[in-house]
């Protein structure tokens, strides 16, 4: 899903504690055209049809169904729909599933304001978002897995010095925006060095790239 700059996002906020998706809705206020709650998996699928959301913000743990079932199911039912998971849980590999499962971001419940409205706009955008904590875990767990690092030169076709320091951005959990700020780059620079380094990489999201940066070893 990609919203245009000055549309907002119709939002479906999936979480089994009212309070929770208060606090949410509170943190987004102004950002959205359209808002719906669901405290169960079977309630947010009927949701997701009557309202037709551009987000859903999606806990991993829900009374009746697993999260990343309703994910699936979601991603089934309405592919352009993104879904942001908001969770409490920091585990990695359940990153790693959400990923493989379609999901556009994974951040934890406790960040800020800030963090929470950064990663919306980021997912509206086109771009996955993964809490840096997690990602610097799941890349350490991918370091290990793999032993020993492969040379940069197996790389289908090698990345030049600036795509190098995109990547190594990437792999620190930044968005475009973060990217472009630390570059005094545009964000649309930073959106094609981007897509350059997916292609040349062989992989389809920002996340799969930081993991084949370390599995390489392209980035220190």
């Amino acid at each position: 899903m990609q919203t245009t700059r000055n549309s907002k996002p119709r939002v479906l906020v999936v979480d089994d504690h009212p309070m929770v998706r208060e606090g949410i809705r509170s943190m987004l206020a102004g950002e959205l055209d359209a808002w719906a709650e669901a405290g169960t998996g079977q309630e947010a699928l009927q949701r997701l049809l009557d309202l037709k959301p551009d987000l859903v913000l999606l806990d991993v743990q829900l009374p009746d169904m697993d999260g990343l079932t309703v994910l699936q199911r979601i991603k089934t039912l309405s592919p352009t729909t993104s879904v942001l998971i908001v969770t409490m849980h920091d585990n990695p590999g359940y990153v790693q599933q959400a990923v493989k499962l379609g999901a556009a971001g994974y951040v934890l419940k406790g960040i800020s304001r800030r963090e929470l409205l950064a990663a919306v706009r980021a997912v509206c955008e086109g771009e996955a978002v993964i809490e840096p904590s997690l990602l610097k875990r799941l890349l350490g767990e991918v370091t290990a897995e793999s032993g020993s690092r492969t040379a940069s030169g197996d790389t289908p076709e090698p990345l030049t010095r600036v795509e190098r320091e995109v990547l190594v951005r990437l792999t620190q959990g930044l968005t475009n925006r973060e990217i472009a700020e630390q570059l005094r780059w545009s964000h649309g620079t930073v959106k094609k060095y981007v897509q350059r380094i997916l292609e040349k990489l062989q992989v389809s999201d920002r996340t799969q790239a930081a993991v084949e940066a370390v599995r390489r070893g392209l980035v220190g």
